[in-house]
């Protein structure tokens, strides 16, 4: 059995990175079926409940209000719109709900309680329920666990040494300080990073390794290829090569064996036989839907046809298990 590490240094995770590509895949792949089924992926839809305006400055993101970008603006949806868009998910295959808003931070007003009255709505469809809305509370945190959230993601986006060339409007602590408080109300994990956004290598491997080292690993691990959207600063950045994610994603598969890696942002550009080497590496989770947020992703048919072909089956939701803040059921994986 592999062993389950929180002391890795980047030095070895570059060597994991820079190995042989087939013999890389090979070795994730052997580690990938010691803790999970290769034959189930989990598929989660993403609902922006929030869209546009956001006061941050990351140099990838069409919603800050500084790009001139097309994003429209919207309110806060309705509660009843979130939990209908929910249901479709649902019918299309999805097992867990990811709601954004495009927000800075939580507040403590009207807002917030209606995000914690879409999170029981969305629940109440039985499936699991994730929200990205910025930094955190300890006791926003501890709302939202009791309202029966399951995930909250919020991403590193890359490593402590390049973040201030991506972001300038908070700090990489903030985003650390915002995981201890999920994690300590006992919502699961979702945190990773963004790539092909001008950094090298060994911040690749920075990123990863601050996520394998945390003393509990992500119980998701997001890797996204930038899209590049015109009006934001990283505008002219090309797309990566699909096997960088494949190394990405085989490197995140070895240095946290147990962990969901999710290949997130940047699947349209790739085809079929390029995500099919992600699986192979050891991704096992995906977002569907047509949007991320606000860039362009694969319909929920086309997911379900690569995954006949694949001989792929959608995970069912809970199959790693119920967070703290909700009672474990006899017999489930954790």
């Amino acid at each position: 059995m592999s062993e389950i590490r929180h002391n890795w240094t980047t030095e070895e995770i570059l060597s994991i990175y820079n190995t042989p590509l087939l013999e890389l895949v090979y070795r994730a792949a052997t580690i990938h079926r010691e803790f999970h089924n290769p034959n189930q992926v989990q598929v989660s839809s993403l609902i922006s409940i929030k869209t546009g305006g956001c006061p941050e400055d990351c140099a990838y993101c069409p919603q800050a209000a500084r790009y001139n970008t097309k994003v429209k603006v919207h309110k806060l949806m309705e509660v009843e719109e979130v939990a209908e868009l929910a249901g479709k998910a649902k019918a299309g295959g999805a097992s867990r709900v990811c709601m954004g808003a495009a927000w800075r931070e939580v507040r403590d007003n009207r807002d917030f309680d209606r995000v914690l009255d879409m999170v029981k709505a969305v629940n109440s469809l039985e499936l699991e329920v994730c929200c990205t809305l910025g930094m955190l509370t300890e006791e926003q945190a501890n709302k939202l666990a009791n309202a029966g959230l399951y995930a909250y993601n919020h991403n590193l986006d890359t490593s402590e040494e390049n973040y201030s060339n991506i972001i300038g409007t908070r700090t990489y602590d903030d985003r650390l300080n915002t995981l201890s408080h999920v994690r300590k109300a006992g919502i699961t994990v979702c945190s990773g990073g963004i790539i092909g956004m001008g950094e090298s290598i060994a911040d690749r491997c920075g990123m990863l390794k601050t996520l394998a080292n945390l003393p509990v690993h992500p119980e998701s691990v997001p890797i996204n290829a930038l899209v590049a959207v015109e009006g934001t600063p990283l505008e002219e950045q090309q797309p990566v090569e699909i096997w960088e994610m494949v190394r990405m994603v085989a490197t995140a598969r070895i240095v946290m064996p147990k962990t969901a890696v999710r290949l997130s942002a940047g699947r349209l550009g790739m085809s079929m036989e390029g995500q099919a080497f992600c699986f192979m590496a050891g991704a096992n989770s995906i977002f569907a839907g047509d949007t991320l947020l606000t860039t362009p992703n694969p319909e929920f048919n086309q997911d379900m046809e690569m995954f006949r072909i694949l001989g792929i089956q959608p995970m069912a939701p809970f199959q790693q298990g119920k967070p703290q803040n909700q009672p474990l059921t006899e017999g489930v994986n954790v």
